[in-house]
């Protein structure tokens, strides 16, 4: 059974393809028959002879008008009327054009054929050049004067001016729409900036704030934020739905869902013999949202591409480029649904890193979610026992879209046949008898249980904790733990604390242990009652342990803030020994890093926080810092601490 997703990248979210296709050719239709209406020019070119003279007739007939009107008036014309009425007679438009009426097949720089008057600038050397040519063509003497006159009218200054003006206004009306508002506060800018300048001396500044005082300006703007307030209103999504229909002799449902460009649906399919099936539906999602898409429905077509037949690799070819609104032919499934179930959220601390372009078992690479060792996931669901789905903590509000983790026990299941695997391929590199890895095997095979405690002394495999946010008691506050290789600071640390702010801070007298042993050939303890009392005063208890004391550290009442000291580079390491007089020698530092690595394996999902040591003054500044912020904010802690 092959899996894949719909999105922006996989099979079933986008907008484009064989949908865009049929989209285009619409448009294309409805472009062919605009164009057979808005060309009269060309529908009309057979009546062309009946028209031409009709119109020489006009022609004869306006100059004997003129002839007549000169005879009476001194053969005084208003010729500056005669052409402006001329010119609104051929040009109908008055005002701002409204681009929702424009046609979609012309912009504004290429009018369509027989409407070219409307943009045309007129030019004065065009003019005449024109006149010139219609003198040569024409042969009675009347029409002749008549052309010299109107030439004389074209090289007078004033009707040159006249004609500039024109044309600026022209140029202006013709934009394609007014200017997009900016603001809809403009008002209020306005009076930010009155307040500014209220105490200016000088002359742009007073005269400024005069205008801006000004009732008429203020009205003017309020009047303008009003308008822009409702120009800027997005406009709301196209229509989403539902509709039920016969397709191909089957009751198919058509569901509408709008899906943004390079977010994901929030769906994955199937494949089911021929059928594309949707298999899972991810909380946050468009499909989830909208709540039409089911899982278990067929998936008949997308935005009219048929879909049945192929598989989710076609079906994520197809769709990788879709957006916008999707329209889906469905099936709608047979199983029944059953009743919303709220799910509580669990929150888990994940103790192993997870990578989903690396997880070939993941049924949408595109959905999985990838997160590191000590993260915490917010579970939402966990319908799927091998899938949850599941947000990061904090990227809840910019992720809406949940993603997929492995479930704790599938988790477990594939590391203990990966290290099984591992374990088959060690005497072959080793050369170690066939004996010991069968004993070593039995071993791990025992070891590993899902149902028991996380324990880090032993080798069960590590997955998910429990947690639950804390915040400590003003009486009782955690004790401090300082984890880390030798030479890495935290000793210095730890008495610096002690030193700087007595009244704040103390340390643990020995006596009933929490870790003891034979470390370096000293001899070192922590008394579990001693940390305790120190609680009981109100002080913070400051320790420096071993990895070796955290299980029994982490199994107490003490409820611990576990912090690492990780060593910096080698180079820097070396610098900040030389300062204590240290010379270490290259293997020595080496070793020192290592065991820092080491330690960071095993028990890195034990640590609240990490402060690599580059300074001794910035991490003394990191470490305060975080342990003022257990006194403000609450802290994630194993659920356990807190039954």
């Amino acid at each position: 059974m092959t899996t894949s997703h719909l999105n922006g990248h996989v099979a079933g979210e986008g907008g484009g393809g064989g949908g865009g296709g049929g989209d285009e050719e619409l448009r294309g239709g409805q472009q062919h028959r605009e164009m057979a209406v808005d060309c009269p020019g060309e529908l009309g070119s057979r009546t062309l002879p009946v028209r031409r003279s009709a119109q020489l007739e006009r022609i004869r007939q306006h100059q004997e008008d003129l002839r007549r009107r000169r005879e009476e008036e001194g053969r005084q014309m208003d010729l500056n009327a005669s052409l402006r009425l001329k010119k609104l007679s051929q040009n109908p438009h008055i005002g701002i054009d409204n681009p929702t009426f424009l046609q979609d097949s012309y912009s504004p720089q290429q009018p369509p054929l027989g409407s070219q008057h409307t943009h045309a600038l007129l030019e004065l050397e065009e003019l005449l050049l024109s006149l010139k040519q219609v003198r040569g063509c024409l042969s009675d003497q009347q029409s002749q004067n008549d052309i010299e006159l109107v030439l004389a009218l074209l090289n007078k200054s004033d009707f040159q001016s006249a004609l500039k003006i024109h044309n600026a206004v022209a140029n202006s009306m013709h934009r394609p729409s007014p200017p997009y508002p900016h603001t809809h506060q403009a008002l209020q800018l306005a009076m930010e900036v009155r307040n500014v300048i209220q105490s200016s001396q000088n002359k742009e500044g007073l005269e400024l704030h005069s205008l801006l005082t000004d009732t008429h300006i203020q009205s003017l703007l309020l009047a303008h934020d009003s308008i822009a307030e409702i120009e800027m209103e997005p406009e709301p999504l196209p229509t989403q739905g539902e509709t039920l229909t016969q397709w191909g002799g089957e009751t198919v449902k058509i569901v509408r869902i709008e899906k943004a460009q390079d977010i994901p649906l929030g769906a994955t399919v199937r494949n089911e013999m021929d059928s594309v099936v949707i298999s899972r539906i991810v909380r946050g999602g468009a499909a989830e949202r909208s709540g039409l898409l089911s899982e278990g429905d067929e998936i008949l077509e997308i935005n009219g591409i048929e879909i049945r037949g192929k598989d989710v690799n076609q079906v994520f070819d197809i769709l990788a480029d879709m957006h916008g609104l999707l329209t889906f032919v469905l099936i709608p499934s047979t199983q029944s649904k059953p009743p919303p179930v709220k799910e509580s959220v669990v929150h888990v601390k994940a103790h192993f890193d997870y990578d989903p372009s690396d997880d070939p078992y993941v049924p949408c690479r595109e959905l999985g979610l990838s997160f590191q060792k000590g993260d915490i996931l917010h579970i939402i669901s966990q319908a799927d026992p091998n899938w949850w789905q599941a947000y990061r903590d904090g990227d809840e509000d910019n992720q809406p879209l949940a993603g997929l983790v492995p479930g704790k026990s599938f988790q477990q299941q594939r590391e203990a046949m990966k290290q099984t695997i591992e374990e088959d391929k060690e005497p072959e590199k080793s050369g170690k008898l066939w004996c010991a890895k069968k004993n070593k095997r039995k071993r791990k095979k025992l070891l590993y249980n899902a149902h028991r405690n996380d324990d880090i002394d032993n080798e069960e495999i590590l997955t998910y904790e429990e947690m639950a946010l804390y915040h400590q008691p003003a009486n009782r506050k955690r004790p401090i733990a300082l984890i880390g290789p030798t030479s890495c600071g935290q000793a210095e640390l730890r008495q610096r604390l002690l030193n700087n702010q007595l009244e704040r801070f103390a340390g643990a007298v020995p006596r009933k242990l929490i870790e003891s042993g034979d470390f370096e050939k000293n001899l070192y303890g922590t008394s579990t009652d001693s940390v305790r009392q120190v609680i009981n005063t109100g002080k913070i208890c400051v320790l420096c342990l071993h990895t070796q004391a955290l299980k029994v550290l982490r199994s107490s009442d003490l409820k611990p803030y576990i912090i690492f000291i990780a060593p910096p580079s080698q180079e820097r390491l070396r610098a900040l020994l030389a300062k204590d007089n240290k010379n270490p020698k290259p293997e020595e530092l080496r070793d020192i890093i290592e065991k820092a690595r080491e330690m960071e394996q095993s028990c890195g999902h034990l640590f609240d926080a990490i402060i690599v040591n580059t300074d001794q003054d910035k991490a003394y500044t990191e470490l305060l810092r975080l342990i003022n912020k257990l006194d403000t904010e609450p802290q994630w802690v194993p659920c356990s601490w807190l039954r």
